[in-house]
């Protein structure tokens, strides 16, 4: 069996890619090795309309859960602020959904999708998976975190999501909950699907994401699970080296989700994109410079930010909680206002740099972070 291109990973980064690849009349063979695609969710589905718009998608009625109207962001002594994000246009997706959408259009354009097909090593000729020897010029890794698993355990955090049902998940209306001790180096989080149901996570370096989550339901009315997904998430940023040799690496597996937050929808679906495109010209020159063109264009519209969340990431990371809880007392109405009238969902750094108080409110953080405060403001 023989294909141009190989994608092992169903989800948006290899979907989107496998669309480019086989727009451009190349064959092209998309592997998952779950039994369904978009199966499991792991992504809490955030994602602007706008980004949606650029990865090529106009999400249909059942992929397209609702708008978040605002943000509530909560300090560990229960201070919080809100942003109203109306203007961000940010929406909750079904990513179940929408990477069924991406499998559709993928193969509308061409490509061949097999589930329950896992890859297993790279040959002389092409891959082997568990269902055989396939033969291709050209592979793409798009297997999410777990191809990051032995290169790197320190960008890795564990984090469990559970899909609830409960009156006190509000329609429109997205909850973050920060507290050092509980969850070290990230947040608590209550996404809504609609009204009464969503999926409710929590994430932290080096804690039992399972009691963590337990903890916090203690403290919530009557509610009912009715899924339970654990899955490692990545916030140290792109890996290095996007290509080697005939292998192309895209998505979580590239480190293309946000060091903030692990949200990837836009930026890893931007990398499947760029990727596609840049294969698709490879395929027809077969100068390899052609490839090297996708970490180009990747980084020249994601690098400085990235590189600025890691920054905040190191910042955050260093505020203890009665720091923390300090720096929440200090927001004031007109940087809540400002945020929501101007930042950008997909960009974001600005947020966090108003909130750090930048506007004098908050020397105590200034003067701990320093050095790397100067750096996130350059």
């Amino acid at each position: 069996m023989y294909f141009d291109v190989v994608v092992a990973g169903g989800s948006v980064a290899g979907l989107i890619c496998a669309r480019e690849i086989a727009r451009n009349k190349n064959s092209v063979l998309v592997i998952e090795e779950d039994y369904e695609i978009g199966t499991p969710e792991h992504c809490g589905g955030l994602v602007s309309t706008s980004g949606l718009e650029e990865l090529g998608v106009i999400p249909f009625r059942k992929t397209l859960d609702h708008m978040v109207e605002q943000a509530e962001i909560y300090a560990p002594d229960g201070t919080s602020f809100t942003i109203n994000s109306k203007k961000q246009r940010v929406a909750e997706i079904s990513r179940r959904e929408l990477d069924k959408q991406l499998a559709h259009q993928a193969q509308k354009n061409g490509a061949t999708i097999k589930v329950r097909t896992s890859f297993q090593e790279l040959t002389k000729d092409g891959i082997r998976t568990n269902e055989g020897q396939i033969e291709c010029k050209i592979f793409v890794d798009a297997r999410g975190v777990s191809s990051l698993i032995h290169r790197d355990r320190t960008g890795i955090l564990s984090s469990a999501q559970y899909e609830i049902y409960a009156d006190w998940i509000t329609k429109g209306k997205v909850e973050v909950f920060f507290d050092q001790k509980k969850y070290p180096g990230f947040f608590a989080w209550i996404i809504p699907s609609g009204e009464g149901k969503g999926k409710v996570g929590v994430a932290g370096r080096g804690i039992n994401a399972a009691e963590a989550m337990e903890e916090f339901l203690k403290k919530r009315e009557k509610y009912s699970i009715v899924r339970k997904i654990f899955a490692p998430i990545w916030i140290k940023g792109p890996i290095e080296k996007f290509v080697d040799g005939m292998t192309v690496i895209i998505g979580d597996a590239a480190g293309q989700a946000k060091p903030t937050t692990a949200g990837g929808i836009y930026s890893s679906g931007m990398g499947g994109l760029l990727a596609g495109q840049a294969i698709s010209k490879f395929l027809k020159t077969n100068n390899h410079s052609d490839l090297d063109e996708y970490q180009k264009r990747w980084t020249d519209k994601f690098g400085k930010e990235f590189e600025r969340q890691s920054f905040a990431r190191k910042v955050l990371e260093r505020l203890d909680n009665e720091t923390i809880n300090n720096l929440f007392k200090s927001v004031t109405p007109e940087i809540t206002k400002e945020i929501s009238e101007k930042d950008d969902f997909d960009f974001h750094t600005g947020s966090i740099v108003k909130l750090l108080g930048v506007k004098g409110s908050i020397k105590t953080a200034q003067t701990l972070i320093s050095g790397e405060f100067k750096k996130l403001l350059s």
